[in-house]
């Protein structure tokens, strides 16, 4: 019964494992439970509260009589307003009092007790309203498109007996959903009950996959959402990309904050990123800062665009130190560390004859040269020389038959080509050209050619 309370309802498309994941399962914010098999002291009785968990990340604590005896895993009825609820026992035990003090629930006559475990009726009509989730968000997200509102109905929760639904939703600011409640209890007929969350508590309770490739937190094990602003990845040296910082909520990611006190107590070591250091050559000022080498690139104001110089940090303390009392280096390349870089000598030979990556760069020669080269032009193979080809094939037409052998040439004979005569024509109007008189005139008579002189 542990895939009946996922996000997708049911097992999860992919999953081979029947439903166990990173998580133990498709249940999120699970707690291992490394108390049990322990006995209790002589004289301590057992708790008397379990931890009892619904859809997604959703857990309440109710109390037992100390008669019954649950185990994890088990399905049981609860007490509810108005009804009853169906959940599965997440924690017993004296974790649960842990739990219960982490999240500041008090033990008090507010909570609620168990029932009954549940009973096969139960689970089918559990598992009726399960399967009503979906198209119930998707009628409920119609119905607020329709009224225009400025929210979004992210999740869906019907309670074990169908007679209530929980809907949660986002907004940026106050939603006045009172006729959305109306039109979605005439059209449902269930008690409604809105609930609006934030966007970290969206994402954990949709679930997904993080930049990392793992389990987002929120969904797995995270439950307090702290604060998180851009000052934590300036400590860190992250770049404020807010493309590669925002996580799948869109707000900045919670691990942001996960080695942040890690990162100021190693940044306290640290010169003030406005120092600058004063040579003979120029004043250097800060670039950035390699916390994990512990070295500092500084950059010479002048000239512009210099490559920035490596100094270790206690190299760039005794530099302040020296601009203190007034001493000034000749340049700051006498403190700069020297990067070796280490060239992988590789025990293996290129045995597969493979070609250069190169090889498609080269530009590429026409085709003729190619033909002429293949042998494939007039004149038969060119693997042979002219003289060793054989004698020469006759003409042959565009269907492969000979041809007539040409006639021969008779003195007189004029071949009546119409290419001839075209140029003839043209060269006689290139003849035809003006030419200038010996008076500086031009040759009016540009019909006739010029007589010539006798």
């Amino acid at each position: 019964m542990g895939c009946e309370s996922c996000s997708s309802g049911g097992t999860p498309n992919g999953c081979k494992n029947n439903g166990n994941c990173g998580v133990s399962g498709c249940n999120k914010l699970d707690v291992f439970d490394w108390l049990s098999g322990m006995e209790l002291p002589d004289g301590q009785k057992p708790f008397n509260i379990i931890e009892v968990r619904f859809k997604n990340d959703r857990k309440g604590f109710y109390r037992v009589s100390l008669e019954d005896e649950w185990n994890i895993g088990d399905v049981i009825a609860v007490e509810s307003s108005p009804g009853y609820d169906v959940g599965i026992v997440s924690l017993t035990g004296e974790l649960v009092r842990i739990q219960m003090r982490k999240k500041d629930v008090k033990d008090n006559h507010e909570i609620k007790r168990v029932l009954r475990s549940a009973t096969p009726p139960d689970i089918e009509k559990w598992q009726e309203a399960r399967k009503m989730e979906w198209d119930t968000m998707i009628a409920a997200r119609t119905i607020s498109k329709d009224l225009n509102l400025t929210m979004k109905i992210s999740d869906v929760e019907y309670q074990g007996d169908k007679a209530k639904a929980t809907f949660y939703y986002t907004a940026e600011g106050r939603v006045d959903f009172r006729e959305l409640i109306r039109a979605m209890a005439d059209k449902f007929r269930v008690r409604i009950e809105m609930r609006q969350i934030g966007m970290r508590q969206e994402a954990g309770k949709l679930g997904g996959i993080g930049s990392c490739g793992r389990e987002l937190c929120c969904s797995s094990w995270l439950t307090d959402f702290r604060t998180v602003s851009t000052s934590s990845a300036r400590y860190q040296q992250l770049a404020l990309n807010p493309q590669k910082l925002a996580g799948q909520c869109g707000k900045l990611k919670c691990c942001l904050n996960f080695e942040l006190d890690q990162y100021m107590e190693a940044i306290r070591d640290f010169p003030s990123p406005n120092t600058k250091l004063e040579s003979k050559k120029a004043k250097a000022f800060h670039f950035k800062t390699d916390i994990f080498k512990r070295v500092m690139y500084f950059i010479y104001e002048r000239p512009v665009g210099g490559s920035p110089i490596c100094i270790p940090v206690d190299d760039v303390k005794e530099i302040i130190a020296m601009n203190k009392e007034g001493k000034i280096p000749d340049d700051l390349e006498y403190f700069a560390e020297t990067v070796e870089i280490q060239v992988d000598e590789t025990d293996y030979g290129n045995v597969v004859g493979q070609d250069s990556l190169t090889r498609f760069d080269k530009a590429k020669k026409s085709r003729g040269n190619k033909k002429r080269r293949s042998g494939k032009s007039k004149g038969g193979s060119g693997d042979k020389p002219r003289n060793d080809r054989g004698p020469r094939k006759g003409p042959r037409d565009k269907s492969g038959n000979k041809k007539d052998a040409p006639k021969e040439k008779v003195a007189g004979d004029k071949p009546n080509n119409p290419r001839n005569a075209s140029n003839k024509k043209r060269n006689a109007n290139n003849r035809r050209r003006k030419k200038p008189n010996k008076s500086g005139g031009e040759n009016n008579n540009t019909n006739k050619p010029s007589s010539p002189q006798s």
